[in-house]
């Protein structure tokens, strides 16, 4: 397939890759969301800025920047604060050690921030975990010496796009090629919207604002509430016992 420069998850020559957002997919909650509701300015207007981008009045980037700069704790103190509050996934740990002994890599496609999503894992998995990370970063603010300094962190995104991070970039390179393997997305939210028709099969958090967008847009989709329900479905397609366009049951 050529070169994996661009196109790492390629190295080992897998028949599948699995996408997946972090905050509220692989997590039970969403560690921005919880800075924004416990330290930022609060869950209603959150809430509401969820509903405006799903609307399309409002892009994702600014909706995010917003959330992000009302939380005015240092972020070595917010790192500390979500490894005491946020858990993984029931399932996700299962379904990980088994693509790893089954030659499936999972890629990370996040809206929020590297060192936290880095932190996390270290916590949930163990320090040696072994997934690829694409997401926005964090940096000093303007003025600021440090970003554990309070009001001192910042956003930094991905990409310049209206979502601060297209996952759809990322997805596309391999996509694009010849004989590629079968990819798998799983996600919640509105951060997700650019990757929802990017791949094979894709995994919509029930009663979330993903199953909203589906709907609305026509896009294939199935519903999961925890990775047991993803990791029994993949298990399936991978030993040939349904495909992909088989499994997109849209609510279940």
């Amino acid at each position: 397939m050529g070169s994996t420069t661009d196109t790492p998850a390629l190295a080992t020559n897998p028949k599948f890759i699995f996408f997946t957002d972090f905050d509220g997919t692989v997590t039970t909650a969403d560690s921005n969301d919880y800075l924004t509701d416990t330290l930022g300015y609060g869950i209603e207007k959150r809430r509401q800025g969820n509903v405006d981008v799903l609307a399309g009045t409002v892009h994702f980037r600014d909706f995010f920047k917003g959330m992000m700069d009302s939380v005015p704790l240092p972020l070595d103190q917010c790192v500390e604060i979500l490894k005491k509050n946020i858990v993984l996934d029931p399932g996700f740990k299962e379904f990980y050690d088994w693509s790893q002994e089954n030659n499936i890599p999972i890629v990370i496609l996040s809206g929020g921030m590297e060192p936290v999503i880095r932190a996390l894992l270290d916590v949930l998995l163990g320090p040696s975990w072994n997934i690829q990370i694409v997401s926005n970063n964090v940096g000093p603010r303007p003025g600021s010496k440090s970003v554990n300094d309070e009001n001192g962190w910042e956003l930094k995104f991905h990409d310049d796009s209206i979502h601060g991070h297209d996952k759809s970039i990322e997805i596309r390179k391999y996509s694009s090629l010849p004989n590629r393997p079968t990819m798998f997305y799983a996600g919640d939210g509105v951060s997700d919207l650019s990757a929802a028709k990017e791949t094979d099969l894709l995994f919509a958090k029930a009663d979330k604002d993903l199953v909203t967008y589906c709907e609305m847009e026509g896009v294939p989709f199935v519903t999961f509430r925890d990775w047991t329900t993803i990791s029994q479905t993949v298990k399936d397609i991978v030993a040939g016992k349904t495909n992909v366009k088989e499994a997109a049951k849209g609510r279940i």
